[in-house]
């Protein structure tokens, strides 16, 4: 096997089928002799103390309730398809994870003490490659995850983005756009693999000279894609984030907010802003100095104690 990746051509040109699609059908076969492909491996049983996660593996949270729900169906009805390994290139006797890390992890949970595993040789780059094209094609990864592995690719094995879309069958445009995330910083990132915001907030926000800026409004304020991308807009030639950010709220209200605002600002002498979303909301009451406040206060300590 060659030592250098970019030497010849990735065998995953041939598409993910042709390589996990072996685990799937080694239980029913060891003799397939396709043009161009070797046998089928048989499925082995491994300990499952033996295997480790793939390092290079993009995916980097696995919800719990999911690895419980999978652990009980092990437990009643065992691993029904069987994970990829790799001999450990610097652990002899010991195998690293493929494809499958999931079914392993809730194989542990479930006390397994050995689980069903397909052996191939493979090298780094064809090990990266298909944990990404794995879990891009289950859709298992969140965006920056899927940024960060095509980053890998890019500049670890010098792959192109037309390299990288013909090899996860995605667009070059998609590549290129999540590609661009890794231009946020580690906390707008955060924002983004936790669900805060979506990737849509996310390239919205790129647009503007501060995004992390505009990934904090948006998550404070709980805003829209479309929120977001009018304040980028009106940005490049207004005043700061927090001004444009309250007309970009005060065009979302209705007729009934905005004469309820004005009745009360009537009423109470100083501005008032309500901002209202599906789960609750804010009332603001602006004051200019200690005095107007000392009122305020006054007025409605009164009204409580009347």
């Amino acid at each position: 096997m060659s030592s250098d990746p970019k030497s010849r051509p990735s065998r995953l040109g041939r598409g993910l089928s042709a390589l996990i699609g072996e685990v799937e059908g080694a239980s029913s076969s060891s003799q397939d002799t396709s043009e161009g492909q070797p046998p089928v491996a048989e499925a082995s049983t491994i300990p499952v103390a033996n295997i480790k996660p793939n390092p290079q593996q993009p995916r980097r949270y696995f919800a719990e309730a999911d690895l419980k729900e999978l652990a009980e169906s092990i437990r009643t009805k065992g691993v029904l398809q069987a994970i990829l390994v790799r001999p450990d290139p610097k652990d002899e006797g010991k195998y690293q994870i493929i494809a499958g890390e999931r079914r392993w992890r809730a194989a542990k949970q479930a006390g397994l003490k050995e689980i069903p595993a397909t052996i191939r040789e493979l090298d780094e780059l064809e090990l990266l490659e298909i944990g990404i094209i794995e879990n891009v094609q289950r859709t298992d990864l969140n965006p920056i995850e899927e940024a960060e592995a095509y980053g890998a690719l890019m500049k670890r094995f010098g792959r192109t983005q037309e390299g990288l879309a013909e090899s996860v069958g995605k667009s070059r445009a998609h590549i290129a756009n999540t590609i661009r995330l890794l231009n946020l910083s580690e906390t707008s990132r955060t924002h983004l693999r936790e669900g805060r915001i979506t990737a849509g907030h996310a390239r919205a926000a790129l647009g503007a000279a501060d995004p992390d800026a505009v990934v904090s409004m948006a998550v404070q304020k709980q805003m829209s894609v479309r929120e977001v991308e009018k304040l980028v807009k009106n940005a490049r030639d207004e005043g700061s984030l927090d001004a444009i950010a309250k007309r970009v709220d005060a065009g979302a209200k209705d007729v009934d907010t905005e004469a309820l605002e004005a009745d009360l600002a009537r009423s109470l002498g100083l501005d008032v802003d309500i901002r209202h979303k599906s789960s609750g909301g804010e009332l603001r009451i602006k004051y200019k100095d200690l005095e107007q406040l000392d009122d305020l206060c006054r007025r409605l300590t009164a009204r409580r104690a009347s």
